[in-house]
């Protein structure tokens, strides 16, 4: 059973991924020079999102930019 899910929209319709607490789920959406990655992990039983800025295709490494959980405030980076 899926724990987490996520869609994305293009030319070709709609795409849906599921993850697992296990897995998590991870997305990279991005042009050429920019882009952000959104990574969604269960850590200790509370589902945690952080969000990267990432230098799109041509330069996919990121920087966290954002932190959040349900319940807690969110973290924002630089």
């Amino acid at each position: 059973m899926s724990h987490f899910y996520g869609d994305l929209q293009g030319n070709r319709g709609m795409a849906t991924r599921q993850g697992t607490r296990a897995s998590g789920i991870d997305a990279h959406v991005r042009g050429w020079h920019v882009g952000a990655r959104v990574i969604v992990n269960e850590v200790e039983g509370v589902d945690v999102v952080k969000v990267y800025r990432t230098g799109g295709s041509g330069n996919p490494g990121g920087e966290l930019i954002a932190e959040f959980t349900k319940d807690g405030s969110p973290k924002f980076f630089k």
